[in-house]
């Protein structure tokens, strides 16, 4: 009866234990999203050569999907300027501290075909005296109008500061996406996997 009751119980255990850690392992979906008018004001300051420019950097964190002000941050912004949570500073005024791992990438193509974050080896971070994405990279400047435009078919892949992955699309830099209103508003679309190492993005 005792061995009986010994088996039952090692049984009840194992199945125990088995269904902890199916649900460990348990895929969470990838979230889909849009960001708008994400505001990252800058103050220039002209009289110099080249032109210095001041004032707190705007966090994002795709994990939360909102701004933030903690170490949680994953990409942050400030006028044109996008630097990443990971790496080193770079060197300007009013950067925040790198606290994270994260790194970026950026793939030319659609939105919705980059399915997957690349090879490690791909992706760079900010070091001392460089961006890692250069401001040039992402927009083009109209001399004559001082328009910002997004240059189309340019997807940031990030890794995040703890080690997922997310994608990010940058619609515009004006206020409701509208570039007769207020410049240094962004608006972007993104997905975000909350499966920790997980490259997928669809």
């Amino acid at each position: 009866m005792k061995t009986i009751k010994s088996i039952f119980l090692i049984a009840i255990v194992s199945l125990f234990i088995t269904s902890c850690s199916n649900n460990d392992t348990e895929v969470v979906p990838v979230v889909a999203k849009k960001a708008v008018n994400i505001h990252a004001p800058v103050t220039t300051d002209y009289t110099v050569n080249p032109p210095a420019e001041s004032g707190d950097f705007t966090k994002f964190s795709f994990s939360t999907g909102t701004v933030v002000t903690g170490n949680n941050w994953d990409v942050a912004f400030r006028g044109t300027t996008i630097i990443f949570n990971g790496g080193a500073k770079v060197g300007l005024t009013d950067e925040p501290e790198r606290t994270g791992v994260g790194a970026f990438s950026l793939q030319t193509g659609t939105f919705g075909n980059i399915v997957t974050a690349p090879n490690d080896a791909d992706f760079k971070q900010d070091k001392s005296g460089a961006l890692a994405l250069p401001k040039s990279t992402w927009y083009t400047y109209n001399r004559q109008t001082h328009k910002i435009s997004v240059v189309a078919g340019k997807v940031l892949v990030i890794k995040t500061s703890n080690g997922h992955y997310a994608k990010m699309e940058i619609l515009s830099y004006y206020k409701d996406e509208d570039s007769t209103k207020d410049p240094r508003y962004y608006s972007f679309n993104y997905t975000y996997n909350p499966n920790v190492g997980d490259k997928n993005l669809k």
